[in-house]
């Protein structure tokens, strides 16, 4: 009888036993493929920030390289307009700047469309905008007979006040003032190369700064 029951104990541990070491191979998967997840999942979210940091190092050092560019293209424009300031300075030497300046008053006067009308110079141009002044008017006067058929009888004096000349930088050229200084045509070289500069910078651009480059 007691070996029975010594039997049956032997059998019931064993039973226990194995249904433990089952039980615990089983926890045991099932931990080691949970922890295999948690480490792949970990090992995608660590990937997929390193794949936004690249990106965002990328996208960032693309948009420092753009503005370089921009800087270095900003530069070398305004260094082209300062280039052609100087050389625009040079035309009030030529021999042709009395001519020149006798086609900036009439067109300054042709766009001011006033009888009365006051011009300011450069010291130096003074006597240049005084002798061709008369020449200057007359043909002014033709102009709006032959092309409106108005007979103009204008007022125009040079300004008298030398505190008030146009500064030198400003490469020559005239200025033209009307009603008490409420009208004003800017016809100075430095004032007509700003405005061809602005309507020829996108094929100055084109061509520095070819497509693709």
């Amino acid at each position: 009888m007691a070996n029975f029951i010594l039997q049956e104990a032997h059998e019931k541990a064993n039973e226990i036993r194995v249904r433990t070491e089952h039980d615990f191979n089983l926890e045991k998967q099932t931990l080691i493929h949970k922890a295999k997840l948690d480490v792949h999942s970990e090992f995608e979210k660590k990937e997929k920030e390193r794949e936004i940091q690249a990106r965002i190092q990328k996208s960032t050092e693309l948009g420092n390289s753009r503005v370089q560019k921009m800087k270095y293209r900003s530069e070398l424009l305004v260094q082209l307009l300062s280039d052609a300031t100087k050389r625009c300075a040079l035309v009030s030497t030529d021999a042709n700047y009395p001519s020149l300046l006798t086609r900036l008053l009439i067109q300054a006067l042709i766009k001011i469309e006033e009888n009365e009308v006051v011009i300011y110079c450069r010291s130096k141009d003074l006597a240049t905008v005084n002798s061709v002044l008369p020449n200057a008017i007359k043909d002014f006067v033709k102009v709006m007979k032959d092309k409106a058929g108005v007979d103009l009888k204008p007022k125009v004096t040079v300004n008298q006040d030398r505190s008030k000349d146009l500064e030198e930088s400003c490469g020559g050229g005239i200025i033209a003032v009307a009603d008490d200084g409420r009208i004003v045509c800017d016809n100075t070289l430095e004032a007509r190369l700003k405005l061809v500069y602005t309507e020829l910078l996108p094929s100055i651009r084109a061509i520095l700064f070819p497509e693709g480059q």
